[in-house]
Order: structure tokens, then sequence, then C-alpha cells
């Protein structure tokens, strides 16, 4: 059976491509099982993978959990796998940068929120549609969507489950950046290769100390920084004879 998720690494990058094309990537439970067991991998490959790109094939990133799959029995491992794989992705050591072109709905943007970066085609179309077929949200809507843009914007977009391009994406504080559809991908692979460029040991505590700072308060954060972080990391001396010898 063909995999319904596809990695391939280059240059310190690891490109994950959810590959059901002709129903917009639906997210079904086989797809979840398959996206896990990378991601998973991935998390214990620290000297491997500096950087990780998360996208669809075709035409859409996807159009969300997959309804017809649910109800012709297919049935996830445990009752909050999907969501505990999206804890996963945004625990991941390394960056996590989704690209997103067409469809980005309801399951789909609650697994692009896992993600650390988003880069948004010109196509890309976002919604929360929890509210049109009378759902609630369990894998990270709530939580995720107003850290990221705000409570005030992101009640508004779940309230009204209204779409939003990827241009609006960017002014919402959603997205990075809105590019071409011709340019997304090597838009997003150029950015993760940039990043995979730097000290690996240094984007992971960045990574891990932004995410520990987020449920302290200012000075309870400044103070964790001050006593966690690791200092010069293993590879400074190197870089800074390199950088000298230009």
């Amino acid at each position: 059976m063909a995999s319904l998720v596809e990695r391939s690494d280059s240059e310190g990058v690891s490109v994950l491509c959810l590959q059901r094309p002709e129903v917009l990537n639906a997210l079904s439970p086989q797809l979840f099982s398959e996206l896990r067991a990378h991601v998973e991998r991935i998390a214990t490959e620290v000297d491997r993978v500096g950087c990780v790109v998360l996208r669809g094939a075709g035409r859409s990133f996807s159009a969300g959990n997959d309804l017809r799959a649910i109800q012709a029995g297919e049935r996830a491992p445990s009752p909050h796998f999907q969501a505990e794989t999206l804890d996963l992705i945004e625990r991941l050591p390394q960056p996590v940068i989704a690209a997103v072109q067409g469809h980005c709905y309801t399951g789909a943007l609650e697994l692009a929120l896992a993600a650390d970066l988003l880069i948004a085609a010109e196509s890309a179309r976002f919604a929360d549609t929890h509210g049109k077929f009378g759902m609630t949200p369990t894998w990270g809507m709530s939580q995720r969507l107003p850290r990221r843009i705000g409570a005030l914007r992101a009640k508004e977009l779940m309230f009204s489950g209204r779409v939003v391009t990827g241009a609006e994406a960017v002014a919402l504080g959603l997205a990075n950046a809105c590019v071409p559809d011709a340019e997304l991908e090597s838009r997003a692979l150029g950015l993760a290769r940039q990043i995979a460029g730097n000290s690996w040991f240094t984007l992971m505590t960045e990574k891990r100390l932004i995410r520990d700072g987020q449920s302290l308060g200012l000075d309870e954060a400044l103070a964790h920084e001050r006593k966690t972080s690791p200092g010069a990391g293993p590879d400074m001396r190197e870089r800074l004879a390199k950088f000298q010898n230009r």
C-alpha cells in the first residue's frame, strides 16, 4: 500500500509530505498513524535533522479531518491520538515549517498551528469550520490559535467560520509570508536550509526556551532562561573560527 506520508531528507532538512491529493489530503486515522511514526523518529534524530518542513501534495495542504474515513469505521489507536500527535510535532526539538497551499481547514489548521513557522501560498485558504457542523475543537484550536494571533482575532475566526486568504493570514500573524504558489516549495525549503545552516544546538535550545517561557510570567521566564540556558555550544569555536577566516 502506498505511503500516506512520505519523508525525504536533504542538507539537514526533513520534508514530511501528506500524500492523499485525490481527497485533498484529508486527515484519516491511518494518515495520522504514519505521521506520528515519522515524527517520533525525527525526534530522536537530532544529529541528522536540523529543520522539518510539513507540506501536502497536490492542490491543497489538507481539507481537514477525514469524516468519511471515520464514518467507514476507521479508528485511531487511542481517543486523543490525533491531538497527541500534534503535541509531538509542537514539541519536536527541531524547528518545524508548515508550507500551506489551497485548503487548510479546521483539523488541518490545527495541524499547521503545531508548526513553529508557516509559509502560505497565494491560493491558501484558512478556516475553522467546527461551528458549521456542530463540532468542538479537541486538537488544540482553542489554545493554539489565540496564542498565535491573539484572543480577539481568534474568537472572530472561530465564531464566524469565515475563510482567510494567505495574504490576510500574514496580516493576522497566522503566517510568516505569502508567496506565489509556484514558489511555495522553494521558499519553504530555502528558509529551512537557512535555519539548518545555523547551530542546531542553538536552534533546539531557543525552541525549548521559548516553549518553556510561554507558560510563565515575564519575571519567571527571564529567570528560567538564565537558569537553564546552557550557554556556548559545542560548535561555537568552530563557527567563530570560520567567521574570522572569511
